[in-house]
């Protein structure tokens, strides 16, 4: 290679890594990111706290990544050279068996079991204060429950784990959630390129709950599977870059007809449904249920004689409400990342019955928002 040579290849590379910086620097900032469904990085906070800290350092580190222009072609480049490269993930996410891409979970440190050990006060001061039954239930994630899938060695967290020991530090009522899916792992339960279950794998969660309360499910031979779309790329399709993977499909099992759903956004109301058939032509497929995150929403079934139950969730719960229309006169969706009022009065104000908290684990063990149980 020649001076000459060497000279101009450092030239063109300083200058496409110039030329992608100042169209990063003059593109408009996107808030919101359709493809991974999720908010991205706001500009970091700079101040002598968080540059002792290192928040600001990861911060910028996360707003540069976030806002590079071509981001999803870089996200997808990188992926295609994982994969040839022979390794089996990228981005925390595995390419597994059966077409499947699934998250890793990361196993909680001594900082995350302090932080779960003071989310479990929250919840038994709620089961001391709330005068109704109330039930815990984590559900595993598709790296727990279709660990056959994972590539051999694959790390991840022992949810089983996870779950029996947080189990056993509550007062409140357990929902065996593990248990029910494993029996079914065979099945179709999570979407292959989706974080969340499908609708077969939120009825077994709904057999679950139903038996933990004591209550009959519905049987679900007695429902026509409908499939909505058969379209559907999650999260985990647009996060991992991966684009070698076929689409999943949506299926409905319980029909609306005869329910009542008003959805709450800064305390209004408005009238919802629950399925919301406008994101089957948008990415966020997911919010097909119940029209996606809502701080409040309030499910009337029409039902007589049938408990009320409040339900302290995550977006899992959007595609298991359907089947909980089956059993209660009254579903209240209640979720505390954007909803802060109390617990406790809201449970006293409404008749509720019985109170369940669901969540993924991988969401449990993120939340910081435990603290409104306490209300």
């Amino acid at each position: 290679m020649t001076k000459a040579y060497s000279i101009f290849l450092t030239v063109l590379f300083t200058v496409f890594i110039g030329g992608v910086l100042v169209i990063s620097a003059l593109l408009p900032k996107e808030e919101f990111s359709e493809m991974e469904n999720r908010f991205l990085q706001k500009p970091p906070e700079l101040s002598i706290e968080t540059v002792k800290n290192g928040k600001f350092m990861e911060n910028a580190e996360k707003y540069v990544s976030d806002h590079i222009a071509g981001r999803d072609l870089w996200v997808a480049a990188k992926a295609w050279g994982e994969r040839l490269s022979g390794k089996q993930e990228n981005n925390g996410v595995y390419f597994a068996a059966q077409d499947t891409l699934i998250n890793r979970v990361e196993e909680p440190d001594g900082e995350t079991w302090e932080q779960l050990d003071q989310n479990l006060e929250y919840l038994d001061q709620l089961v001391s204060n709330a005068g109704v039954p109330v039930y815990f239930g984590l559900i595993p994630s598709a790296a727990q429950v279709w660990h056959d899938r994972l590539p051999d060695g694959a790390p991840t967290a022992d949810e089983a784990a996870i779950i029996k020991t947080l189990y056993s530090r509550t007062a409140a009522r357990t929902v065996d959630l593990l248990s029910v899916l494993s029996a079914h792992s065979g099945e179709e339960l999570y979407y292959r390129t989706d974080h969340h279950w499908t609708s077969l794998g939120a009825y077994y969660g709904y057999t679950a709950l139903m038996e933990a309360m004591g209550m009959e499910p519905v049987d679900l031979a007695d429902y026509e599977r409908t499939t909505v779309t058969d379209q559907f790329y999650g999260t985990i399709f647009s996060a991992s870059g991966v684009r070698w993977v076929a689409p999943d499909r949506i299926d409905t099992y319980i029909p609306a007809d005869g329910v009542k759903v008003t959805s709450y956004f800064d305390g209004t109301p408005s009238q919802g449904s629950l399925y919301v058939d406008s994101y089957l032509e948008v990415k966020d497929k997911y919010s097909y249920f119940l029209g996606g995150v809502q701080p409040l929403c309030v499910v009337e079934t029409g039902l007589t004689d049938a408990p009320r139950l409040l339900l302290i969730r995550d977006s899992y719960s959007d595609s298991l409400t359907p089947f909980l229309t089956q059993s209660f006169s009254q579903i209240h969706l209640f979720d505390p990342r954007y909803n802060l009022s109390s617990i406790q009065g809201y449970i006293q104000d409404n008749g509720i019955d019985a109170v369940a908290v669901l969540y993924s684990i991988p969401n449990y063990i993120a939340d910081e928002y435990q603290f409104v149980l306490s209300r």
